[in-house]
């Protein structure tokens, strides 16, 4: 796997070079911590969960996961008819419809989805919420 950011090599390693006590393989960058990118794993497997993110990604994936998630968190609807809406709000197939592999832009576009459906009142407090 090569990191997109810088075309270094990724490399397969434990979570602790990154948190200080292991959560799990991740691929990072061999490059880190010069370019932070890296991405966790399936369980003991080397299939990643998403794409490789540096920091600017995993803030913006995190913040499309924060107004996304009580979709279907809260009740307003179940787990699958939520990502049938962001599919159908974002013209992709089931295949691609996964907060883990968007780019900046796809988060974006999750967090304006939302806006529409919920208001941006409410997605700004879930954001303030989140900013802690």
């Amino acid at each position: 796997m090569e990191c997109p950011y810088c075309g270094a090599q990724a490399i397969w390693r434990d979570s602790s070079i990154i948190y200080g006590q292991n959560y799990g393989q991740v691929w990072i960058c061999s490059r880190y911590p010069t370019c932070d990118a890296y991405v966790g794993c399936h369980g003991d497997t080397k299939t990643p969960l998403g794409r490789m993110a540096n920091a600017e990604l995993r803030a913006w994936k995190k913040k499309a996961h924060a107004v996304f998630d009580p979709l279907w968190q809260q009740g307003d609807m179940e787990r699958g008819e939520a990502y049938e809406w962001l599919m159908g709000e974002l013209e992709l197939p089931r295949a691609e419809c996964h907060i883990g592999m968007f780019d900046v832009d796809m988060c974006e576009r999750v967090i304006w989805a939302v806006v529409g459906r919920i208001g941006r009142e409410r997605v700004q407090s879930i954001l303030r919420a989140f900013a802690g």
